[in-house]
């Protein structure tokens, strides 16, 4: 197979921008066309970006696109999931994979019937930061990983987003939002989870959005918006994780990993560069690493590529479904820990994704 795969947008919200200009740093790939259940919105971005503006089903039904990037809301990633694998289409989607364990199952099952792969985001864990930091524990620097501890804490997205209500309806808040990317790395770091426990409160019931457009308005809380739990390894590390949309300022760091022969601190895992710290015993503070791994710009589109590189050379994709849904299992356990006040365990498990080598050139994800 010599020509690009072309991927199909359905979705043309904020994030769609960081696709389309990530994409263009990956020959493998190319995005063609666009569609939005909002035709003002598919069309303003295809006009932008060069790309054919569609409707949902004439994008599905285009024998020429190969993925759909599924960057719809939360509620909606289910439903077209399943359209694109119908449609005989591999499907990649936003964070989260689903809002429930069985939907999330229906679209892995579906998958596997078609014989098509699905995947998920986060990707900011292919990142140079994270992947400095895999190389890191791999190569067993700091030694074992026994604990560590993971932090997104800020006062919510009201202030900024263009359309924050989703944000606090179910399949929303802090967890299902922003855990994805703090859960897939430690996954991508230390390998699966096991079994959790938590707490969580809702101190707002109601938020007022001070965004340009959406200053002033009521948005509905119908979910916790502070959840602090402890997630135990099937390698029996400790990791502390606060995921939090009540919080004005803090001062802790991203996420820490602490081993058998020293620490590390890895960068925002919301991002793909660093820095990237580390101490051993005898070192004076944390000392600055240097990166090992290129893809350190906002490089949304990358698991994507990936997705495509897997297509072209049959291979497993890193940001994969089964990933995806380990995650999700992880998150669901959490909010059913912190409802039944008990230890969950987790029932999903899945492999480490595959480190990307180092010394690639720009475009390139495999050697």
């Amino acid at each position: 197979m010599s020509k690009k795969i072309n991927v199909g947008i359905i979705g043309c919200g904020n994030i769609s921008e960081a696709y389309l200009i990530a994409a263009k740093n990956f020959p493998i790939m190319k995005i063609t066309a666009c569609a939005d259940i909002n035709m003002n919105a598919a069309k303003t971005k295809a006009d932008a970006h060069n790309i054919q503006n569609m409707s949902i089903d004439e994008l599905l039904q285009n024998e020429n696109i190969n993925i759909i990037l599924n960057l719809t809301t939360p509620q909606a990633h289910t439903e077209v999931n399943i359209k694109a694998l119908q449609a005989g289409k591999h499907v990649y989607c936003e964070k989260p994979f689903a809002i429930s364990r069985s939907d999330g199952k229906k679209v892995l099952q579906l998958a596997k019937e078609k014989n098509l792969l699905v995947g998920c985001a986060p990707d900011t864990f292919l990142g140079g930061g994270i992947q400095t930091c895999r190389k890191i524990i791999d190569d067993g620097e700091i030694g074992k990983p026994v604990a560590g501890t993971a932090f997104m804490m800020c006062h919510g997205h009201e202030s900024w987003h263009p359309n924050p209500g989703f944000y606090y309806l179910e399949g929303g808040g802090p967890l299902m939002d922003m855990g994805p990317y703090y859960i897939t790395a430690l996954v991508n770091l230390i390998g699966p989870v096991k079994r959790v426990c938590a707490l969580s409160a809702t101190p707002f019931k109601e938020r007022i959005a001070t965004s340009k457009g959406q200053n002033g308005k009521i948005l509905p809380v119908e979910v916790p918006t502070h959840i602090a739990g402890t997630l135990e390894f099937q390698n029996d590390a400790l990791i502390t994780l606060v995921m939090s949309f009540d919080v004005w300022h803090h001062s802790n760091h991203n996420i820490e990993i602490h081993g058998k022969k020293g620490s590390l601190q890895v960068p925002d895992p919301n991002g793909f560069g660093g820095p990237v710290k580390i101490n051993k015993p005898g070192d004076d503070g944390w000392q600055n690493v240097q990166l090992s791994h290129t893809y350190t710009d906002n490089m949304r589109s990358i698991g994507v590529a990936d997705m495509a590189y897997a297509i072209k050379y049959n291979r497993k994709n890193r940001c994969s479904g089964e990933l995806a849904y380990h995650v999700l299992d992880v998150m669901i356990a959490l909010i059913e820990s912190a409802e039944k006040r008990e230890f969950i365990n987790v029932e999903s498990t899945v492999q480490q994704p595959a480190a990307l080598p180092t010394g690639l050139n720009n475009g390139e994800l495999d050697t």
